[in-house]
């Protein structure tokens, strides 16, 4: 993503949680390339039906989106979609949030949900922090953030989406033994984010084999973005559990 300063929210837009720092965008150019026709069109036919409800209208109750959903997870920057429609597919029980402003990514989501006749995901085209803010305490299984902006000046470092304001929200937001998952392919962004995720109050990590963080999740599933290997690092993966006392 690059460093452009349109389309930059207004204080008015923001919940009270993301304002510690001012006026904060963490992701870049909401549009590069020309979106095609077919999935332009999809805007129009499949979007309105499932988009989740405009946070700025008050709160959103997730099991009214899927009464039958047994999970609900919420996919931070989900890129071209790929991965969670392929999380979708392979748990039609669980309801699956996705938030993406980058419009051609959303474009690209709507064509994998079209393509795979997903009938479980529910999809915002802007900033996930506002549907954060408007999701009812404990109402979340599984929280994912992959590949993030790294926002690598550190003048810019208040940019990034993972602070520990973020982090106290995604605790508030996950079940008791709920998960969050934060992947990158930047060092400083993985020991950024290692050390807000550990001193938040109500979460604990989970260790894999050998405390290997390069360690790939059976349950990843890989992404365009991370076969292009624009990162300093191997991706590194973080998962933390909402502690059951809380």
């Amino acid at each position: 993503m690059t460093d452009t300063p349109d389309l930059e929210p207004t204080e008015a837009d923001r919940p009270e949680w993301t304002k510690a720092h001012g006026p904060l965008r963490s992701f870049g150019r909401i549009k590069s390339r020309p979106i095609k026709a077919r999935q332009a069109a999809l805007f129009d036919t499949l979007m309105p039906r499932i988009a989740v409800p405009d946070p700025a209208k008050g709160p959103i109750d997730p099991q009214a989106l899927a009464p039958e959903a047994e999970e609900v997870w919420l996919e931070i920057g989900f890129g071209g979609g790929e991965h969670l429609a392929a999380q979708a597919a392979r748990h039609p029980q669980a309801l699956m949030i996705g938030c993406e402003p980058f419009l051609n990514g959303v474009a690209s989501a709507l064509r994998h949900v079209e393509e795979g006749g997903l009938k479980n995901v529910r999809l915002h085209a802007d900033d996930a922090r506002a549907v954060m803010a408007a999701l009812p305490d404990a109402s979340l299984d599984r929280v994912m953030i992959l590949f993030p902006d790294p926002w690598h000046k550190a003048r810019h470092n208040k940019r990034r989406f993972l602070q520990d304001e973020t982090a106290v929200e995604i605790t508030r937001l996950l079940k008791p033994g709920g998960r969050v998952r934060f992947v990158t392919d930047w060092l400083d962004y993985a020991d950024w984010a290692l050390e807000r995720l550990a001193r938040t109050p109500g979460l604990t990590r989970i260790m894999t084999e050998g405390a290997d963080w390069f360690a790939v999740p059976a349950d990843h599933v890989v992404t365009r973005y991370e076969e292009k290997k624009l990162g300093d690092t191997t991706p590194i993966f973080l998962e933390f559990a909402r502690d059951a006392s809380r």
